[in-house]
């Protein structure tokens, strides 16, 4: 049995119903919130091991409940959301999301889904207690594997897990070029179909928050139709 913990944030109470039936048939525990406010209360009381989070809600939407949540916290966290659209999908990625399935949804690949993130969860947590202590110092920047910090110039500055995992991937392979797939695959740990777009846009959003802005020589070099390196 499992002894994960899940949280369902959704207003369509049907919906969170038949999510937490298939959870605890896998033997998940599962606490149910039907609006965005009461959905983050109930996180910032208890622990959980992953959230699944509706956008359209009252009180708070996801999208501001997510971005309360990653002030502080990297837990797991999937839309279930009937917005279908690409840019509602990689908003919601950019804003730290780490998946997103639309509705309608088969309970099954959502069940699936869920077990991949923790899984992912639990691997990277693996690692760092496996004492990997790494830091990275390249330009002016410094990245720690261990407290998933980075700061530019001496400053601490705040990413999204996408956007460390990104930034660390290229940081530790300096002057290696990935390729949108590459970095897709390594990153999303997921079948690469249509995540180029994904890519660009957290590679752009990456870019301001590490003050990227010289034209000439970025840090997060463009390789024009093949990929993305660090220039060390």
């Amino acid at each position: 049995m499992n002894s994960k913990r899940i949280l369902i944030i959704d207003d369509e109470v049907e919906i969170a119903q038949l999510v937490s039936i298939h959870l605890q048939n896998e033997g998940f525990d599962t606490l149910m919130a039907h609006d965005g406010k009461s959905g983050l209360e109930l996180f910032e009381k208890q622990p959980f091991d992953l959230v699944i989070l509706d956008i359209m809600m009252p009180k708070l939407n996801g999208h501001e409940v997510l971005t309360h949540i990653r002030k502080t916290n990297l837990t797991p966290v999937i839309f279930l959301s009937a917005k279908q659209s690409d840019l509602d999908k990689i908003s919601g990625l950019v804003i730290g999301a780490d998946d997103y399935i639309t509705k309608p949804f088969n309970p099954l690949e959502l069940v699936a889904r869920v077990n991949a993130q923790l899984r992912r969860a639990f691997q990277w947590t693996q690692t760092i207690d496996a004492g990997s202590k790494e830091v990275i110092r390249l330009q002016n920047i410094a990245i720690n594997a261990d407290e998933r910090t980075v700061c530019v110039n001496d400053q601490k500055i705040e990413l999204t897990p996408k956007e460390f995992d990104i930034l660390w991937l290229l940081m530790k392979s300096p002057n290696q070029v990935f390729s949108s797939e590459q970095l897709f695959k390594k990153v999303w740990k997921e079948n690469y179909f249509e995540g180029a777009n994904t890519v660009m846009v957290h590679i752009r959003t990456l870019r301001k928050k590490i003050q990227d802005t010289n034209k000439s020589k970025k840090l997060i070099e463009t390789v024009w139709g093949v990929g993305y390196k660090f220039n060390a």
